[in-house]
Protein backbone atom coordinates (compact mmCIF):
# COMPACT_ATOMS: atom_id res chain seq x y z
CA UNK A 1 0.00 0.00 0.00
CA UNK A 2 2.82 2.37 0.91
CA UNK A 3 4.68 1.63 -2.34
CA UNK A 4 1.58 2.50 -4.37
CA UNK A 5 1.13 5.77 -2.46
CA UNK A 6 4.75 6.76 -3.00
CA UNK A 7 4.49 5.82 -6.67
CA UNK A 8 1.40 8.04 -7.05
CA UNK A 9 3.27 10.86 -5.36
CA UNK A 10 6.18 10.45 -7.77
CA UNK A 11 3.80 10.48 -10.71
CA UNK A 12 2.33 13.73 -9.41
CA UNK A 13 5.81 15.29 -9.21
CA UNK A 14 6.75 14.01 -12.68
CA UNK A 15 3.54 15.24 -14.30
CA UNK A 16 2.24 11.80 -15.29
CA UNK A 17 -1.27 12.54 -14.06
CA UNK A 18 -3.89 14.80 -15.58
CA UNK A 19 -6.10 17.65 -14.41
CA UNK A 20 -5.51 18.78 -10.84
CA UNK A 21 -2.73 16.28 -10.39
CA UNK A 22 -0.89 17.74 -13.39
CA UNK A 23 -1.18 21.19 -11.82
CA UNK A 24 0.17 19.83 -8.54
CA UNK A 25 3.14 18.38 -10.36
CA UNK A 26 4.51 21.87 -10.90
CA UNK A 27 4.25 22.72 -7.22
CA UNK A 28 7.09 22.53 -4.75
CA UNK A 29 6.24 20.23 -1.87
CA UNK A 30 7.02 20.89 1.78
CA UNK A 31 7.59 18.09 4.28
CA UNK A 32 7.35 18.20 8.06
CA UNK A 33 9.33 15.38 9.68
CA UNK A 34 8.93 14.72 13.41
CA UNK A 35 11.87 12.52 14.36
CA UNK A 36 11.47 9.73 16.88
CA UNK A 37 14.00 7.27 18.22
CA UNK A 38 12.50 4.23 16.46
CA UNK A 39 10.05 5.71 13.98
CA UNK A 40 9.24 9.17 12.66
CA UNK A 41 6.06 10.83 11.40
CA UNK A 42 5.99 12.94 8.26
CA UNK A 43 3.45 15.19 6.58
CA UNK A 44 3.74 16.31 2.93
CA UNK A 45 1.99 19.50 1.79
CA UNK A 46 1.63 21.25 -1.52
CA UNK A 47 1.77 25.01 -2.13
CA UNK A 48 -1.96 25.31 -1.45
CA UNK A 49 -1.40 24.04 2.13
CA UNK A 50 -3.19 20.79 1.28
CA UNK A 51 -1.92 17.56 2.79
CA UNK A 52 -0.70 15.31 0.01
CA UNK A 53 0.31 12.49 2.32
CA UNK A 54 1.09 11.73 5.98
CA UNK A 55 2.56 8.52 7.36
CA UNK A 56 5.44 7.20 9.43
CA UNK A 57 8.77 5.64 8.55
CA UNK A 58 11.59 3.87 10.43
CA UNK A 59 14.23 6.28 11.75
CA UNK A 60 16.97 4.55 9.79
CA UNK A 61 19.03 5.32 6.71
CA UNK A 62 17.10 2.67 4.78
CA UNK A 63 13.77 4.13 5.90
CA UNK A 64 14.72 7.64 4.79
CA UNK A 65 16.05 6.41 1.46
CA UNK A 66 12.88 4.45 0.75
CA UNK A 67 10.61 7.44 1.45
CA UNK A 68 12.58 10.44 0.23
CA UNK A 69 15.31 8.96 -1.99
CA UNK A 70 13.35 9.12 -5.26
CA UNK A 71 11.36 12.27 -4.54
CA UNK A 72 12.12 15.41 -6.52
CA UNK A 73 13.91 18.08 -4.45
CA UNK A 74 11.60 19.55 -1.83
CA UNK A 75 11.80 21.45 1.46
CA UNK A 76 11.98 19.24 4.56
CA UNK A 77 11.67 20.66 8.07
CA UNK A 78 12.63 18.62 11.13
CA UNK A 79 13.24 19.33 14.81
CA UNK A 80 16.72 19.47 16.27
CA UNK A 81 17.49 16.39 18.34
CA UNK A 82 19.66 13.32 18.75
CA UNK A 83 19.07 12.05 15.22
CA UNK A 84 18.83 15.39 13.39
CA UNK A 85 22.57 15.68 12.48
CA UNK A 86 22.83 12.48 10.45
CA UNK A 87 19.26 12.71 9.14
CA UNK A 88 19.80 16.26 7.83
CA UNK A 89 23.05 15.24 6.14
CA UNK A 90 21.43 12.25 4.43
CA UNK A 91 18.46 14.30 3.22
CA UNK A 92 20.74 17.04 1.89
CA UNK A 93 22.77 14.40 0.04
CA UNK A 94 19.52 13.41 -1.70
CA UNK A 95 19.19 16.99 -2.99
CA UNK A 96 16.51 18.24 -0.59
CA UNK A 97 16.48 21.61 1.16
CA UNK A 98 16.64 20.78 4.87
CA UNK A 99 15.59 23.11 7.69
CA UNK A 100 16.54 22.03 11.21
CA UNK A 101 14.10 23.80 13.51
CA UNK A 102 14.92 24.92 17.03
CA UNK A 103 11.64 23.72 18.48
CA UNK A 104 12.39 25.28 21.89
CA UNK A 105 11.84 28.68 20.26
CA UNK A 106 8.66 27.70 18.42
CA UNK A 107 5.73 27.99 20.84
CA UNK A 108 3.27 26.56 18.27
CA UNK A 109 5.10 23.23 18.72
CA UNK A 110 6.34 23.22 22.32
CA UNK A 111 3.27 24.80 23.95
CA UNK A 112 0.54 23.29 21.81
CA UNK A 113 -2.48 22.04 23.80
CA UNK A 114 -2.81 19.14 21.36
CA UNK A 115 0.63 17.67 20.93
CA UNK A 116 1.59 14.41 19.25
CA UNK A 117 3.97 13.29 16.51
CA UNK A 118 1.41 13.60 13.72
CA UNK A 119 0.38 17.14 14.71
CA UNK A 120 4.00 18.21 15.19
CA UNK A 121 4.90 16.99 11.70
CA UNK A 122 2.00 18.97 10.24
CA UNK A 123 2.97 22.11 12.17
CA UNK A 124 6.55 21.82 10.92
CA UNK A 125 5.33 21.52 7.33
CA UNK A 126 2.98 24.50 7.61
CA UNK A 127 5.57 26.78 9.21
CA UNK A 128 8.29 25.78 6.73
CA UNK A 129 5.91 26.39 3.82
CA UNK A 130 5.10 29.94 4.98
CA UNK A 131 8.49 31.16 6.22
CA UNK A 132 11.46 29.02 7.37
CA UNK A 133 12.59 31.82 9.72
CA UNK A 134 9.57 31.04 11.92
CA UNK A 135 11.36 27.80 12.86
CA UNK A 136 14.51 29.59 14.12
CA UNK A 137 16.64 27.26 11.96
CA UNK A 138 20.01 26.06 13.19
CA UNK A 139 23.07 24.78 11.34
CA UNK A 140 24.49 21.36 12.23
CA UNK A 141 28.22 20.80 12.37
CA UNK A 142 30.06 18.69 9.82
CA UNK A 143 30.63 14.98 10.56
CA UNK A 144 34.35 15.41 11.39
CA UNK A 145 33.72 18.27 13.81
CA UNK A 146 30.80 16.34 15.31
CA UNK A 147 33.08 13.35 15.97
CA UNK A 148 35.78 15.55 17.54
CA UNK A 149 33.24 17.29 19.74
CA UNK A 150 31.95 13.87 20.86
CA UNK A 151 35.43 13.19 22.30
CA UNK A 152 35.22 16.39 24.36
CA UNK A 153 31.71 15.55 25.57
CA UNK A 154 32.74 11.99 26.47
CA UNK A 155 35.58 13.37 28.59
CA UNK A 156 33.22 15.73 30.37
CA UNK A 157 30.87 12.82 31.08
CA UNK A 158 33.69 10.95 32.79
CA UNK A 159 34.65 14.06 34.78
CA UNK A 160 31.07 14.40 36.05
CA UNK A 161 30.95 10.71 36.97
CA UNK A 162 34.27 11.00 38.81
CA UNK A 163 33.08 14.03 40.76
CA UNK A 164 29.93 12.19 41.78
CA UNK A 165 31.91 9.18 43.04
CA UNK A 166 34.35 11.36 45.00
CA UNK A 167 31.49 13.23 46.66
CA UNK A 168 29.79 9.93 47.46
CA UNK A 169 32.97 8.53 49.06
CA UNK A 170 33.50 11.64 51.19
CA UNK A 171 29.83 11.71 52.17
CA UNK A 172 29.85 8.05 53.28
CA UNK A 173 33.01 8.47 55.37
CA UNK A 174 31.72 11.33 57.53
CA UNK A 175 28.80 9.48 59.24
CA UNK A 176 31.35 6.82 60.26
CA UNK A 177 33.44 9.44 62.01
CA UNK A 178 36.07 9.26 59.24
CA UNK A 179 37.30 11.85 56.78
CA UNK A 180 39.18 11.50 53.50
CA UNK A 181 42.18 13.75 52.96
CA UNK A 182 41.60 16.79 50.81
CA UNK A 183 43.28 16.69 47.39
CA UNK A 184 42.64 17.41 43.73
CA UNK A 185 40.42 15.00 41.83
CA UNK A 186 43.39 13.83 39.73
CA UNK A 187 45.17 12.73 42.93
CA UNK A 188 42.30 10.66 44.34
CA UNK A 189 43.51 7.02 44.38
CA UNK A 190 42.56 3.85 46.23
CA UNK A 191 45.35 4.31 48.80
CA UNK A 192 43.55 7.45 50.03
CA UNK A 193 41.48 5.06 52.15
CA UNK A 194 44.55 3.96 54.11
CA UNK A 195 44.15 4.84 57.77
CA UNK A 196 40.36 4.56 57.77
CA UNK A 197 38.57 1.98 59.87
CA UNK A 198 38.12 -1.50 58.41
CA UNK A 199 34.38 -0.94 57.98
CA UNK A 200 34.93 2.37 56.20
CA UNK A 201 37.59 0.91 53.92
CA UNK A 202 35.25 -1.91 52.90
CA UNK A 203 32.75 0.67 51.66
CA UNK A 204 35.02 3.37 50.28
CA UNK A 205 37.92 1.50 48.64
CA UNK A 206 35.81 0.21 45.70
CA UNK A 207 34.63 3.77 45.03
CA UNK A 208 38.16 5.15 45.09
CA UNK A 209 39.34 2.34 42.83
CA UNK A 210 36.65 3.34 40.31
CA UNK A 211 37.72 6.98 40.62
CA UNK A 212 41.31 5.98 39.87
CA UNK A 213 40.20 4.08 36.76
CA UNK A 214 38.11 7.04 35.58
CA UNK A 215 41.10 9.36 36.00
CA UNK A 216 43.16 7.13 33.70
CA UNK A 217 40.40 7.24 31.08
CA UNK A 218 40.15 11.03 31.43
CA UNK A 219 43.90 11.36 30.86
CA UNK A 220 43.52 9.24 27.72
CA UNK A 221 40.87 11.64 26.42
CA UNK A 222 43.19 14.56 27.32
CA UNK A 223 45.85 13.05 25.07
CA UNK A 224 43.31 12.72 22.24
CA UNK A 225 42.23 16.35 22.65
CA UNK A 226 45.88 17.51 22.70
CA UNK A 227 46.44 15.65 19.40
CA UNK A 228 43.19 17.09 18.05
CA UNK A 229 44.38 20.62 18.82
CA UNK A 230 47.08 20.34 16.14
CA UNK A 231 44.35 20.14 13.47
CA UNK A 232 42.80 23.40 14.65
CA UNK A 233 45.58 25.98 14.54
CA UNK A 234 43.21 28.79 15.51
CA UNK A 235 43.22 27.51 19.09
CA UNK A 236 46.64 29.12 19.60
CA UNK A 237 45.00 32.54 19.15
CA UNK A 238 42.48 31.77 21.88
CA UNK A 239 45.03 30.40 24.33
CA UNK A 240 46.73 33.80 24.47
CA UNK A 241 44.11 34.74 27.08
CA UNK A 242 44.85 33.68 30.66
CA UNK A 243 42.39 31.03 31.87
CA UNK A 244 41.79 29.58 28.40
CA UNK A 245 43.49 26.22 28.06
CA UNK A 246 43.48 23.51 25.43
CA UNK A 247 40.10 22.09 26.44
CA UNK A 248 38.29 25.45 26.39
CA UNK A 249 39.97 26.58 23.15
CA UNK A 250 39.19 23.33 21.31
CA UNK A 251 35.60 23.27 22.56
CA UNK A 252 35.08 26.89 21.51
CA UNK A 253 36.37 26.25 17.99
CA UNK A 254 34.41 23.01 17.58
CA UNK A 255 31.16 24.48 18.92
CA UNK A 256 31.29 27.67 16.84
CA UNK A 257 32.88 25.80 13.87
CA UNK A 258 32.55 28.73 11.44
CA UNK A 259 33.65 32.08 12.90
CA UNK A 260 31.92 33.91 10.03
CA UNK A 261 28.48 32.75 11.14
CA UNK A 262 28.33 35.82 13.43
CA UNK A 263 28.25 39.28 11.91
CA UNK A 264 29.52 40.78 15.17
CA UNK A 265 31.60 39.18 17.93
CA UNK A 266 29.12 40.44 20.52
CA UNK A 267 26.54 38.02 19.06
CA UNK A 268 28.48 35.10 20.58
CA UNK A 269 27.31 35.99 24.10
CA UNK A 270 23.61 35.36 23.37
CA UNK A 271 24.53 32.30 21.30
CA UNK A 272 26.06 30.52 24.31
CA UNK A 273 23.29 31.70 26.66
CA UNK A 274 25.32 34.16 28.74
CA UNK A 275 23.00 37.13 28.30
CA UNK A 276 20.16 38.07 30.62
CA UNK A 277 16.57 37.08 29.97
CA UNK A 278 14.20 39.92 29.21
CA UNK A 279 10.58 40.06 30.30
CA UNK A 280 9.90 43.79 30.36
CA UNK A 281 6.35 45.06 30.44
CA UNK A 282 5.43 48.72 30.72
CA UNK A 283 7.66 50.25 33.37
CA UNK A 284 8.55 46.87 34.90
CA UNK A 285 12.06 45.55 34.19
CA UNK A 286 12.58 42.50 36.47
CA UNK A 287 16.17 41.30 36.99
CA UNK A 288 16.28 37.79 35.58
CA UNK A 289 18.98 35.16 35.17
CA UNK A 290 20.82 34.27 31.98
CA UNK A 291 19.02 32.51 29.14
CA UNK A 292 21.26 29.38 29.25
CA UNK A 293 20.60 28.93 25.54
CA UNK A 294 23.04 27.18 23.23
CA UNK A 295 25.74 24.72 24.16
CA UNK A 296 25.86 23.88 27.87
CA UNK A 297 29.40 22.49 27.80
CA UNK A 298 30.94 25.59 26.21
CA UNK A 299 29.05 27.84 28.62
CA UNK A 300 30.34 25.79 31.54
CA UNK A 301 33.95 26.02 30.35
CA UNK A 302 33.69 29.77 29.76
CA UNK A 303 32.38 30.26 33.29
CA UNK A 304 35.29 28.21 34.64
CA UNK A 305 37.65 30.43 32.66
CA UNK A 306 35.89 33.47 34.15
CA UNK A 307 36.67 32.12 37.64
CA UNK A 308 40.34 31.80 36.64
CA UNK A 309 40.45 35.40 35.42
CA UNK A 310 38.98 36.79 38.66
CA UNK A 311 40.73 34.62 41.20
CA UNK A 312 43.38 36.09 43.51
CA UNK A 313 46.87 35.88 42.06
CA UNK A 314 45.78 35.83 38.42
CA UNK A 315 47.62 38.23 36.08
CA UNK A 316 46.33 41.77 35.84
CA UNK A 317 44.40 42.56 32.66
CA UNK A 318 41.56 44.76 31.42
CA UNK A 319 39.08 41.89 31.73
CA UNK A 320 40.00 41.23 35.37
CA UNK A 321 39.87 44.94 36.25
CA UNK A 322 36.42 45.25 34.67
CA UNK A 323 35.17 42.16 36.50
CA UNK A 324 36.50 43.34 39.85
CA UNK A 325 34.56 46.60 39.53
CA UNK A 326 31.43 44.43 39.32
CA UNK A 327 32.47 42.45 42.40
CA UNK A 328 33.32 45.51 44.49
CA UNK A 329 30.25 47.55 43.52
CA UNK A 330 27.91 47.94 46.49
CA UNK A 331 30.40 47.29 49.27
CA UNK A 332 30.38 44.17 51.44
CA UNK A 333 26.66 43.43 51.19
CA UNK A 334 25.80 40.55 48.83
CA UNK A 335 29.44 39.92 47.96
CA UNK A 336 29.04 36.24 47.00
CA UNK A 337 26.08 36.93 44.76
CA UNK A 338 27.89 39.80 43.04
CA UNK A 339 30.94 37.55 42.55
CA UNK A 340 28.81 34.94 40.76
CA UNK A 341 27.22 37.58 38.55
CA UNK A 342 30.64 39.08 37.82
CA UNK A 343 32.02 35.67 36.79
CA UNK A 344 29.15 35.20 34.32
CA UNK A 345 29.67 38.73 32.96
CA UNK A 346 33.39 38.05 32.51
CA UNK A 347 32.56 34.74 30.77
CA UNK A 348 30.33 36.61 28.33
CA UNK A 349 33.04 39.19 27.56
CA UNK A 350 35.53 36.35 27.26
CA UNK A 351 33.37 34.67 24.60
CA UNK A 352 33.29 37.94 22.63
CA UNK A 353 37.05 38.40 23.02
CA UNK A 354 37.86 34.86 21.87
CA UNK A 355 35.73 35.24 18.76
CA UNK A 356 37.36 38.60 17.98
CA UNK A 357 40.85 37.11 18.27
CA UNK A 358 39.80 34.19 16.07
CA UNK A 359 38.38 36.46 13.35
CA UNK A 360 41.14 39.07 13.33
CA UNK A 361 44.14 36.90 14.21
CA UNK A 362 45.42 39.70 16.44
CA UNK A 363 48.08 39.35 19.12
CA UNK A 364 46.28 39.65 22.45
CA UNK A 365 47.19 42.67 24.55
CA UNK A 366 45.77 42.23 28.09
CA UNK A 367 46.04 46.00 28.71
CA UNK A 368 44.72 47.21 25.37
CA UNK A 369 41.75 49.17 26.78
CA UNK A 370 43.68 51.07 29.43
CA UNK A 371 46.43 51.91 26.93
CA UNK A 372 43.83 53.20 24.50
CA UNK A 373 42.20 55.25 27.26
CA UNK A 374 45.56 56.71 28.31
CA UNK A 375 46.40 57.59 24.71
CA UNK A 376 43.02 59.27 24.22
CA UNK A 377 43.47 61.24 27.45
CA UNK A 378 46.97 62.37 26.46
CA UNK A 379 45.69 63.43 23.05
CA UNK A 380 42.85 65.44 24.62
CA UNK A 381 45.24 67.15 27.03
CA UNK A 382 47.66 68.01 24.22
CA UNK A 383 44.78 69.43 22.19
CA UNK A 384 43.62 71.53 25.16
CA UNK A 385 47.13 72.91 25.72
CA UNK A 386 47.50 73.75 22.06
CA UNK A 387 44.16 75.55 22.10
CA UNK A 388 45.10 77.48 25.25
CA UNK A 389 48.39 78.56 23.74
Amino acid sequence: MKKNSIARLQNVRKGKTKGKSHKAAKQRLTVGLDLGDRSSRYCIMNEAAEKVREDKLPTTQVGLEATFGKMAPCRIALEVGTHSPWVSRQLEAMGHEVIVANAHRVKLITQSLKKNDRIDAEQLARLARVDPKLLSPIHHRGPEVQADLAVVRARMGLVDARTELINTARGLAKPMGQRLKRCDADNVVESLADGLSEAAQGVIRPLLKSVEALSEQIHEYDRKIAAMEKRYGETSLLKQVYGVGTLTAVTFVLTIEDQKRFEHSRDVGPYVGLTRKQRNSGGSEPELGITKAGDRLLRRLLVQAGHCVLRAGSPDCDLKAWGMTKVEAGGKKGGKRRKKKAVVAVARKLAVLLHHLWVTGEVYDPHYNRKAAAAAKAKAEAKAKAKAA
